[in-house]
């Protein structure tokens, strides 16, 4: 079945901007995270789909060259890239077009130097933000393919371990096709470069040198990590048999919204109900911080709704850095609600002696008088 576009799976037009897409993505993930679908194997597929589409578009490098060849730009081992060119390109640190090409005629070669590793494994982990602040160790159960204990990664039932010389690729490991004017040398598919096949397979792997296990491991998420972020674990992905190294781990994180706090970056933004007669005199406020102690903020007489008033270092934890941001605390005046008959009273005689000046409440009286002076204006 041919892959999803992504722009498709993310919900999002191919013009899309990189905040348009992270948004996207963020409620997506939350949507389909495993955690909040236990068992469903439809939202971990899901959730596997949105995080491949993500980690490509989110990249500029990666993003054009998925507008210009599609899938066929990131496949691995067959498929047919751009201009009949199997396998993927590596669009790592100072990667660029130039790269790209040089890939594509490295391929030609036979793909000389490039080390072999088994499968990569894409994980997923959901984290409160007081543990994206503080950073936390996680420990996952990660379904993957280990080295045969049996066989020792051998893939041989034999002590000896004797192998026979491929008959695919007669001991060199590679094949060659030619397309067109071109010779192209790939990996042999049978002995998978190795030259050789095993001539009595062990029988607990059948000679593949590796079995399917569930492994727990614990991974540990440095503090001031941001929703969306993806940890590599080098070695730690599937094992690739003998003479082949293991593939990657790639830990994605996700940040559970929280109650009161909203990150900003490096900052917090925490919005706090204060009753009128607050607003009104003044007073102290004490809020929590992100780091679990508290704070006490000056309500200074005659604040509106909307003003805010910076505590500064009480923010978020920088990432790989002693620093943090600011917490910013913006108040919001609530107006009483199921009044007493006495509280009725003297609200009302609080409004009586606000008619006698303008003082009191200046942006009230100065609005209405513009607005006065408009309407008068108007049919003169």
């Amino acid at each position: 079945m041919a892959k999803q576009d992504y722009y498709t799976t993310l919900g999002v037009a191919k013009d899309a901007s990189a905040d348009d897409l992270k948004k996207s993505y963020r409620k997506l993930a939350m949507q389909f995270h495993p955690d909040r679908n236990p068992g469903n194997k439809d939202a971990e597929a899901k959730f596997k789909e949105i995080s491949e589409a993500y980690d490509v578009l989110k990249d500029d490098q990666k993003r054009a060259a998925y507008d210009r060849f599609g899938h066929a730009a990131f496949e691995q081992g067959g498929g047919g890239g751009p201009g009949g060119f199997s396998g993927g390109f590596d669009f790592g640190a100072g990667g660029g077009l130039g790269d790209i090409f040089e890939q594509m005629f490295g391929q030609m070669a036979g793909n000389r130097g490039r080390p072999r590793q088994g499968n990569d494994i894409q994980q997923a982990t959901e984290i409160t933000l007081e543990e994206a602040f503080a950073g936390v160790k996680k420990t996952l159960r990660v379904p993957t393919r280990v080295s045969c204990e049996a066989c020792s990664g051998s893939g041989s039932a034999d002590a000896s371990r004797e192998a026979a010389t491929c008959g695919t690729c007669r001991g060199a490991g590679k094949v060659r096709q030619q397309q067109g004017f071109f010779t192209v040398e790939r990996t042999c598919h049978t002995c998978g470069g190795q030259g050789k096949t095993i001539r009595n397979p062990c029988r607990t792997c059948r000679g593949a040198g590796t079995v399917q296990r569930e492994r727990s491991l614990q991974v540990s998420i440095p503090a001031g990590v941001d929703d969306g972020t993806r940890i590599r674990l080098t070695g730690e992905g599937e094992a690739g048999g003998q003479g082949i190294r293991p593939g990657d781990l790639y830990v994605h994180v996700a940040v559970r919204q929280h109650e009161f706090f909203q990150r900003e970056g490096a900052h917090i933004l925490m919005r706090v109900p204060i009753r009128m007669t607050q607003a009104a005199l003044g007073g102290d406020v004490e809020v929590p911080v992100i780091d679990g102690t508290k704070a006490k903020v000056k309500i200074p007489a005659g604040t509106q709704t909307g003003q805010q008033f910076r505590l500064r270092g009480k923010g978020f934890s920088v990432l790989r850095n002693p620093a943090r941001g600011d917490m910013v605390i913006e108040v919001m005046v609530e107006t009483p609600q199921s009044l007493t008959a006495k509280q009725r009273e003297l609200l009302e005689q609080f409004e009586a002696e606000g008619q006698k000046s303008a003082k009191g409440s200046p942006e009230h009286e100065g609005f209405f008088a513009r607005m006065k002076e408009f309407f008068d204006g108007g049919r003169g």
